[in-house]
Formats: structure tokens, sequence, C-alpha cells
């Protein structure tokens, strides 16, 4: 049986400490400040358990019984990558690429990593085999998995274990036959809050002496002495869906994980206080390919969804047929093909990675690099589209249960395309994704994901083929010379 929404949501009423607002949150599924995300996350595991799109959501369980969610498919083709490739569209169809850390993007790590789990093998057989478990108890049981994989910023000048106290970054502070106990903070836990699990570890070159941080586990969100540190709900400040449809609805929140001495089992431990094997992790194995893939997947759909808010604008307006605006949204359109192309040459530029088909490497990366570059600048076209139009809207919903404000709502807000009714709607909904406090956290979301941008242009260098590059630049040079001129 698929996970249902109903069954999800019951499973987040597991005792979990979220702080918020000076207090602690009894229950998130009911909560102001998380209830509609919850709501919006268990619409997805709906989606996934009807019927008519078994075939498209879900696979046959090669190893077991029964049938999972293609986030946890490993592909054997270039076939397999695509089919998979639909599934990630169609679930992320349904919030216009809003969750960013939806149920799919951390699966996609673990799955790359079960890929590549030689790499771990070598390094140790027991920790190998302890993520091989985790996988398949992850599928079999349709885990939502955040991730910490970052430590606090504090002081950004100096390694882990030279900052101000021992433990700021989470670490091993004792270990036995039954595990290790670690203490200490991560980030930036996305999603954590309608997360089961949180997969930890440490995705930033460490230093030596940072042994006691390198390490790679994942625990469920209510394991004892775990605290959620949550920032500032946009959701509950958008208490309208009329006025914040988004916010509303998608705050997948961000949040600082407090680990008070938190014992972890051998059974969850995948490495333990190895520097090295912590980049091995995503850089040796599929991991990091995959997860960003799937990212890139993901935003080519909110691409998608920001260029018809453009179009919608321009005809909202009355603005579509100006030469200017046409070229506007021309511009939009190359940029959001130029997304949709690059998840495609990822696929087709694939390669094999033992029994597995896994995406190109330096497509991703060139991506990455010109999507972080690309993203705001359509956030200042969209800006320039709609002009005046996202800022000069009633003050609320209430609006329009006076009868004098809703006669002149009525005569201020016109358009050709809408009543009025229509255009404050559609402009509420612009501004929720252009100019809100929610929209301002997604762009900076998408520019620094994946890492700040010397982080993904480095990627993208040492996975370019400079060789060939540089070989046709001396072959160029090799055609002529200097004895031929005299």
């Amino acid at each position: 049986m698929l996970k249902t929404g109903e069954q999800h949501t019951r499973s987040l009423q597991d005792g979990r400490q979220v702080y918020l607002d000076g207090g602690v949150v009894d229950d998130v599924t009911a909560h102001p400040a998380f209830r509609n995300v919850v709501a919006s996350v268990g619409q997805l595991y709906d989606f996934q358990s009807r019927d008519e799109n078994l075939e498209l959501m879900t696979y046959q369980v090669p190893d077991g019984e029964g049938r999972a969610n293609r986030i946890w498919q490993l592909p054997h083709s270039y076939e397999d990558l695509v089919t998979r490739r639909k599934a990630l569209v169609a679930w992320t169809e349904l919030h216009g690429g809003f969750l960013g850390r939806a149920p799919d993007h951390v699966a996609s790590c673990i799955s790359g990593m079960y890929m590549g789990r030689e790499v771990f093998e070598e390094f140790d057989p027991a920790r190998a085999a302890a993520l091989a478990d985790y996988y398949r108890f992850a599928r079999d049981n349709e885990m939502y998995l955040t991730y910490v994989i970052i430590n606090p910023q504090a002081d950004r000048s100096k390694a882990a274990h030279e900052q101000q106290g021992e433990f700021l970054t989470a670490g091993v502070v004792d270990e036995d036959a039954s595990g290790i106990t670690v203490h200490g903070a991560k980030m930036l836990a996305t999603a954590g809050i309608v997360a089961n699990e949180v997969f930890v570890t440490c995705i930033q070159p460490l230093q030596p002496g940072d042994k006691k941080y390198a390490l790679s586990f994942a625990l469920p969100m209510n394991a004892k002495g775990l605290k959620t540190l949550s920032r500032k709900s946009y959701e509950a400040e958008a208490p309208s869906e009329f006025d914040n449809p988004l916010s509303h609805r998608f705050d997948e929140n961000d949040a600082v994980l407090f680990f008070d001495n938190v014992h972890v089992p051998w059974e969850r431990v995948f490495i333990n206080q190895d520097v090295e094997m912590c980049q091995k992790q995503f850089h040796a194995t599929p991991a990091h390919v995959y997860q960003n893939y799937q990212a890139q997947v993901r935003l080519s759909v909110k691409m998608k969804f920001l260029i018809g808010l453009g179009h919608k604008i321009t005809e909202t307006n009355g603005t579509t047929n100006f030469p200017q605006v046409r070229e506007t949204l021309g511009q939009l359109a190359a940029q959001g093909a130029m997304v949709d192309a690059m998840v495609h040459a990822m696929e087709t530029k694939g390669r094999a990675w033992g029994d597995y088909y896994v995406p190109d490497r330096h497509t991703l990366y060139a991506a990455q690099v010109l999507t972080q570059q690309l993203y705001p600048q359509v956030m200042a076209t969209l800006r320039d589209l709609a002009g005046g139009g996202m800022i000069m809207l009633p003050s609320s919903v209430a609006d329009f249960g006076n009868p004098e404000m809703r006669d002149l709502i009525g005569i201020t807000q016109q358009s050709p395309a809408a009543d009025s009714e229509g255009r404050v709607k559609f402009f509420k909904l612009a501004w929720d994704a252009v100019g809100s406090e929610f929209a301002s956290r997604h762009t900076q979301y998408e520019m620094f994901y994946a890492g700040a941008t010397f982080v993904t242009k480095n990627h993208s260098y040492r996975t370019y083929d400079w060789e060939h590059g540089k070989g046709l630049v001396d072959r160029m040079l090799g055609s002529y010379s200097l004895e031929d001129e005299i």
C-alpha cells in the first residue's frame, strides 16, 4: 500500500520538538504556522496513490514486494531516467516548483549514494551495509527526508574545530557498542517540519582537526534530544489564501537543528569521523549529481510557471502586443527553454555507473551556474512587466466584504482580460511569487541552495573536458607555422 496524505499527516504527530515564537509547537499538523504546508504535502501523497497515477508515479520494487514511488527508482537506462523524470515533473506541477525540498530531493541523494555504495564498502563494509539497509527502509516505508549538510555560519574564516565552542557544529562526543552520541548544531533543515527523518552530514570541505564533525547518519525528526529551531513562518502571516496563495500553502520552512547529546545507533551511521569520506559520499558516488538533477527538473517546472505568470501579466495589462513587451516575453521564453533543454541534455549525455545510468555531471553543473544567475533576472523581468500592478492592490480580501469598497475596487481595478476580482486575484498571486517575503526567500534559495556561486563554478571547472578544447586549439596552431610565411 502506498502512503496517503492522511497517513503522512498522522506520521508527523510524533512528539517532535519544534520551537517557534518563543514556545514549543505541540502539533505541527494543526498549528497555523505549518498546517497548510502539511496539507499540501498530503496532496502529493494522495496524488501518487490514485489508481490512474500508479504507473506514472510508482514502479515495481525489484528486490521486494509491491510498488514504490519513483523518487526511489534507480535507473538502469536512459529510458528509466526519462520515465522517472516524468514522475518528478507531475509531482512538481502540483506546487509549481515552490517546494524546493519536496520528498523527491533527499530521496535522490540517498538513492545516488546507494548507487555508489561500493565507495562505502571500501571505506567500511559495516557502514555500507547500514546505508543499503537505510535506502530500502526509507523506500519501503515512504520516508519523507530532509537534510542538514551545512555547519552554522559563525566565523566563516575558521574551520569547524576552531569556532568558539567545541560543539557549535554537530560532532561526536561519545561512542560505544550501540552507536555514537552527537552534540551541536546543523542547518538548514528545509522542509524539516513536514519530513519524517533527517539525513545529517557535511557537504562543505572539512579541514584537518575537523574529524569529530565528519559524520553521515539519519534519524527520525522526533529523536530524543533533537530540537528544531524554526525560522519565522510566512504561512502564519498569510491567513488568507486569496491574499497570499503561495505562502499560505507552500511555505516549506527552514530550521536550525540542535542535537542535544542525541544517540545515533550504528545501523543509522554511514560515516563515522572520516573527513575524506564525507566528500567522497557526494562526489565519488552519483549522489551529488542525482540530487541536483532533481533540483533542475523542479526548476524547469518553476520556470514554466513564472514564464506563464509573465505572459498573463501582459494580458492582464493589455500590453502583450507591444513590440518591446513581446521582445521581453521572447527573452523569458528562451531562458525557460534553456533550463528545459539542459535537463534533457543531462539525460541524453548521461552515462553508465556500474549497473545504473546517471545524468551527465558537467551539464548539471553548467546548469547550476547559469540558473543561479538566471532566477534573479527572471524576477526583475516580471517586476518590469508588472509595473505598479502588483503593488496597488486592495489591502486584503476583507475589502471585498465592504459593499462601498467593492464598488470602488470594481472601478479602480480594471483589466481588458479579467473583471476586477479576477485582476486582484491574479496580481495577488503574482506578488506572492515575485515580491512578497515568501518570494524573496525563494530568490535567495534558488541563488544559493546549491552553494555559493564560486562553489558551483568550481564544480563546472573541474568537470569540463578542457583537454578536448585545448586539443582543438593545438591542432589549429599545428596547422600553420612561421616558416610558411618566410
